[in-house]
């Protein structure tokens, strides 16, 4: 396949055959298992997952890459491509068989909506393995007090268990990105950690938190709760937001909720 990489499909095609073949290990594919492939590209983990699970649906956005793909891969199994926008698909429509296990090289100017829009349908999905900036990967890995730990970190821990497997150098893809990569493996949780009364006031109490991490809560959280009101959720409000934990974000959204 010489299909050029595009720039505003955000496209670096994945060559190197060690790597690709470690990638193939950590996911584990095997029979009966029910693979999502976001942006198979020129299909260089397509070949073995299919050849693996014998079935599979990719979502590529390039209408270009969609008959090379079909042409390429027909005799490896079952392939079914969906030619939409990952980020508008409904991965719902795909779970018929059971539970999804989602893998992909995640455009990385799009990686944190599309993790959330596959958040918000996390539970038709058993299990996440991506390729992303390597800085994304030790965000949402970060724990409280670390430089990296912010707003992604919170929102994604609560969603699901992070576990950061390895790094991907430049050189393993074409054209070479100007940045790390990272492959992290994401399972989302049967049981939350925390409890929340409602999420979307976890959203908007963490949004708020780090808008300015540098501040303390009694300025970041002014409008939304109070000193007494911090306090009262067995926070310190002169805490910054980099210090919390999932539990104490979950309690002070609970305290708004009151």
């Amino acid at each position: 396949m010489n299909h050029r990489a595009r720039k505003r499909f955000g496209q670096n095609f994945l060559h190197d055959p060690a790597v690709i073949n470690r990638i193939v290990a950590a996911i584990a594919p095997a029979p009966g298992q029910h693979l999502v492939e976001i942006g198979p590209g020129r299909g260089a983990i397509t070949r073995p997952l299919l050849a693996a699970c014998g079935e599979l649906d990719v979502v590529e956005l390039d209408r270009d890459l969609i008959e090379p793909l079909a042409h390429k891969l027909g005799d490896a199994g079952t392939l079914r491509i969906h030619n939409t926008d990952a980020l508008r698909f409904d991965f719902r429509t795909l779970a018929g068989k059971g539970r999804l296990r989602v893998v992909g090289n995640l455009p990385y100017n799009i990686s944190t909506p599309l993790l959330f829009h596959l958040l918000d349908q996390a539970d038709v999905i058993e299990d996440m393995h991506f390729m992303l900036q390597k800085e994304v990967v030790e965000r949402m890995a970060a724990a409280p007090g670390s430089g990296d730990y912010g707003r992604l970190s919170v929102m994604i821990q609560y969603h699901c268990e992070v576990t950061r497997l390895f790094s991907i150098g430049p050189g393993a893809f074409r054209p070479a990105p100007k940045v790390e990569s990272a492959f992290v493996r994401l399972v989302p949780h049967v049981i939350r950690p925390v409890d929340v009364r409602r999420y979307e006031t976890l959203e908007n109490v963490v949004r708020m938190a780090f808008s300015q991490r540098r501040k303390t809560l009694r300025n970041t959280l002014r409008g939304l709760l109070d000193e007494p009101a911090i306090r009262a959720a067995g926070v310190d409000p002169t805490a910054r937001a980099g210090t919390l934990t999932l539990r104490q974000f979950a309690a002070l959204a609970d305290q708004v909720v009151e």
